[in-house]
């Protein structure tokens, strides 16, 4: 699977947002948002104006990145989600957020996403007590995800856990710090998600 291997901390300056995609360093004084809070390149600081293409290609790049999709990947969550009933755009961050390596984030057991998806790819999660190392796999309600025995004692892990206070737990979470493990409890709705983006621009930009 292609992923990218550039300075993330570029692709938030793209977006002139913290993507929160580096772990600690987003929460210091060295987040390159907050040093230099305009788009990358030589004509960075000279970028102003979108056309309604621009702002919906820009709110669609600003999820992908989020959530560490390629293109591919993205636009396969969208047309589910364009098939089930419901709003279209709601639907859509619910399977991105129903994601194996976003729940491992969001439970505190990795700094970032990407720290995440590795955590998954390298067998040391398991769900619902069974080892699971794909990243993409979609948690249901009431699914328990959890530290494999011989890997709790990592420091990157305990060092995440730690820092979790700082990002607070989603309310549709359920952690359990001295077990390792988590559940999720239920599909988050939209206001609970809390998430900074507009969805509907994504759905006008795959709508055309």
């Amino acid at each position: 699977m292609a992923r990218y291997t550039g300075s993330v901390c570029r692709l938030c300056r793209r977006e002139t947002m913290k993507l929160y995609l580096k772990g600690d360093r987003c929460y210091s004084d060295k987040c390159a948002v907050e040093r230099r809070n305009y788009p990358p390149g030589q004509h960075g600081q000279g970028r102003s104006k979108f056309s309604d293409y621009g702002l919906q290609l820009r709110e669609k790049q600003k999820i992908k990145r989020m959530y560490g999709l390629v293109e591919k990947q993205f636009k396969t969550y969208f047309k589910h989600a364009d098939r089930q009933k419901g709003v279209t755009g709601t639907n859509f961050l619910i399977l991105l957020e129903r994601r194996l390596d976003n729940a491992v984030y969001r439970m505190g057991f990795a700094d970032s996403r990407a720290q995440a998806r590795q955590v998954v790819r390298h067998n040391h999660i398991l769900v619902n007590g069974k080892k699971v190392n794909i990243p993409s796999h979609l948690l249901r309600p009431g699914d328990v995800v959890s530290i494999t025995e011989g890997s709790r004692q990592m420091a990157s892990i305990n060092d995440a856990l730690e820092a979790l206070p700082r990002r607070g737990l989603s309310p549709w979470l359920e952690l359990d710090k001295a077990k390792y493990q988590g559940i999720f409890k239920t599909i988050p709705t939209r206001e609970e998600m809390n998430l900074p983006v507009q969805e509907q621009l994504v759905v006008e930009f795959y709508s055309k």
